[in-house]
């Protein structure tokens, strides 16, 4: 069963029957929203990118993006670049595997973020959203929908963060500007 999350809401990712997930799936989706024009409504195309940064005690450690897709240690990886969006017709079109059992007990955070590398705004794009899936089963645990545009050009998206000896997951939805997850390390560090 799906959780819909708002801004700020976290969610265990403890399994129903107690034991703890092992590998989790970040996916990003997107579509070009249609803008009206002299000759009718068109659409371009937008290069949105995911990243997750890798932390340790608030100090960024590894990161994972399109020009780095796994992991120093090999727990974290992406599955490639779409330079478009929209291709899986509400399905990932990008995504960040996690094996949460492998990730190395110094990290305590990843952070996701969503970057329009080629500096276009949220009000160029609809339908975006990060859901987290169970990898073990395909199942969605939790979807993160953003709601509306905005005038920025990257969001924080989400957070997974360790709690005693599982995994939680917080939306974030903070909107930033910046064109690269290194243009974002400022925003970032106050959701940590």
């Amino acid at each position: 069963m799906t959780v819909n999350m708002t801004k700020g809401q976290a969610i265990s990712l403890q399994k129903n029957d107690g034991g703890s997930l092992t590998a989790v799936r970040m996916g990003l989706g997107w579509q070009a929203a249609p803008r009206r024009g002299l000759f009718g409504s068109r659409t371009r195309e937008i290069d949105l990118d995911a990243s997750a940064v890798l932390f340790a005690d608030k100090q960024p450690v590894d990161v994972v993006f399109f020009r780095h897709l796994v992991s120093d240690d090999g727990s974290v990886r992406h599955t490639g670049d779409n330079l478009v969006g929209g291709v899986g017709q509400g399905g990932d079109d990008e995504a960040i595997l996690v094996d949460l059992a492998r990730v190395p007990v110094h990290i305590d955070q990843i952070i996701f973020t969503v970057n329009s590398f080629t500096g276009q705004t949220f009000q160029e794009v609809q339908n975006a959203f990060c859901r987290l899936v169970d990898e073990t089963n395909g199942q969605e645990l939790a979807r993160y929908t953003l709601a509306g545009g905005g005038a920025y050009t990257a969001q924080i998206m989400a957070k997974v963060h360790r709690v005693g000896g599982g995994w939680n997951m917080t939306a974030l939805g903070t909107p930033a500007n910046g064109r690269t997850f290194q243009d974002l390390l400022p925003a970032i560090l106050p959701a940590l």
